[in-house]
Formats: C-alpha cells, sequence, structure tokens
C-alpha cells in the first residue's frame, strides 16, 4: 500500500475530484470509506459518489450533537440519491460516564475536556469506522486553515493504518460551491447562516466577516490549530502533512 502514495499524490494534481476518486478506487484493493459531516466539501464528495455508483462506502460520525440542520441534510442527501449512509455512534457506557464526570456541557471548561469530548464522540467512532479499511477519503481543503495548508492529496495515515486522500485539497471553497450548485447537491442551510464549517451544535458559531472559515469552531479556545482529533497527530500537525523542502505548495488554489 505504502507504495501507491507517491504515485496517486502525483497523479492526482492532474485529474479532477471524480478522476481522483476513480483512481483510488483503481489503485486500491479492500474497502474505501468517505466519511461526511454533511457540510459542503462532503456533500459533493458524496454527489460524486454515489451519482457516479463508486465502491466507496459514505458513512457519518453522530456525536449526538449535531444541528437539527444537519440531520435535515442527512435525510434529504439519502432521499435524493436513494442510498443510505451508515451512522457510527459515540460507545454509550463511555459516554454516560463522560457526562456523569464533566457534565453535559463540560467541554467549555477546559482543552483537554473538549479534547476528551471529541475523542469519545468522534475520534472513536472513527476507529470503528476505519476498522479494515485500505482508504479513506476525506473533504479536507488546504485553504480552509493554517493548519491544512500543508496537507498533501495522498499519503499513508499512520493512525488508523490507511492510506488518506484528499480529491478536494487543492479547490477553494469558491469552486465547490459552484460545483454542488451545478450539481444539485443538497447543502446544509447552515451554510447559508454564516457556517462556512459546521461540527456539533454546542461547539460551531457563525463565522465574523474576515474571519477564518474554521473561526466558528470551538471559539473560545485560543490555539489556533483548532481540531477534533480526526485529522491530527497528538502535536495537532494534519495528517497527511508533508510540505515540500523550499516551502512551495506542489499547487495552488
Amino acid at each position: 500500500m505504502a507504495d501507491l502514495v507517491p504515485s496517486l499524490d502525483r497523479a492526482f494534481r492532474d485529474l479532477d475530484p471524480l478522476a481522483r476518486l476513480r483512481a483510488l478506487r483503481a489503485s486500491v484493493d479492500g474497502r474505501i470509506v468517505l466519511t461526511t459531516s454533511f457540510g459542503l466539501e462532503d456533500q459533493y464528495l458524496t454527489y460524486l459518489v454515489f451519482d457516479n455508483d463508486l465502491a466507496i462506502d459514505v458513512v457519518t460520525l453522530d456525536t449526538g450533537r449535531l444541528f437539527p440542520q444537519t440531520y435535515t441534510v442527512w435525510a434529504e442527501t439519502e432521499a435524493r440519491y436513494n442510498r443510505r449512509i451508515r451512522p457510527y455512534y459515540p460507545d454509550a457506557t463511555a459516554l454516560e460516564e463522560l457526562v456523569a464526570r464533566q457534565g453535559i456541557d463540560g467541554f467549555y471548561d477546559s482543552v483537554e475536556a473538549r479534547k476528551a469530548c471529541c475523542g469519545l464522540r468522534k475520534v472513536e467512532p472513527l476507529k470503528r469506522a476505519l476498522s479494515g479499511a485500505s482508504a479513506w477519503v476525506t473533504g479536507l481543503r488546504a485553504d480552509a486553515s493554517q493548519a491544512r495548508a500543508d496537507a498533501v492529496f495522498v499519503a499513508r495515515d499512520e493512525t488508523h493504518a490507511v492510506l488518506k486522500a484528499n480529491p478536494l485539497l487543492d479547490w477553494s471553497r469558491d469552486r465547490v460551491e459552484r460545483a454542488a450548485h451545478e450539481s444539485g447537491v443538497p447543502v446544509n442551510a447552515l451554510h447559508a447562516q454564516g457556517f462556512p464549517s459546521i461540527g456539533c451544535a454546542p461547539c460551531t458559531r457563525a463565522v465574523k466577516p474576515g474571519e477564518d472559515e474554521r473561526a466558528g469552531r470551538w471559539w473560545w479556545e485560543q490555539d489556533g490549530k483548532k481540531e477534533c482529533g480526526l485529522h491530527v497527530t497528538a502535536d495537532g500537525t494534519i495528517v497527511p502533512h508533508a510540505p515540500s523542502s523550499d516551502g512551495e505548495r506542489p499547487w495552488s488554489v
């Protein structure tokens, strides 16, 4: 599997997102998983998978604290494509213990408490979602935040022992938005209300003019590398992450 990484990463640079997904499917044996949080990027990738009948599983991590609008677009997406999106939920016993220990909104108290909540509600279910998979497809975009600026198209994710692919890495948000609109993709109503990035309801607010796309996520924290843990190593580095030696990206948004 590791031998595929350099060739696929290079190949992705000259392909559009659909061709990237097809190249990934043709190159990788075994199960491929696309995780969706029903935001714009994931919705467009879901459309590409379902509309082209690609053999890629689409799954979601239902934390139990999602916005009502997210559940609405989930239902709209299943109806639009006549396909089911498989949910993965937090372990019930572990969740009960966490809430009993830190309170229902204890994640506001400290970064450690918030990461514990994300770990239980997102990171652990992701491990189950990717169990036995060969590759993982995400909607990461390099220009979404400074922390994601040095991500690469394809790399080995050692944490989950999968090949990780980012087919929209070099696309701007405007470009994804145009493509989604042209394709009739169901879109989360929160995007029109100032929410470019959507996570759990108590942990996401609308962004202010001029703010980073992800400024509305865990806005009460001061750390600039605000991630839930799905895409990062212990030190907050995005996976996959491989900046070129001269600091320049091998592509442009």
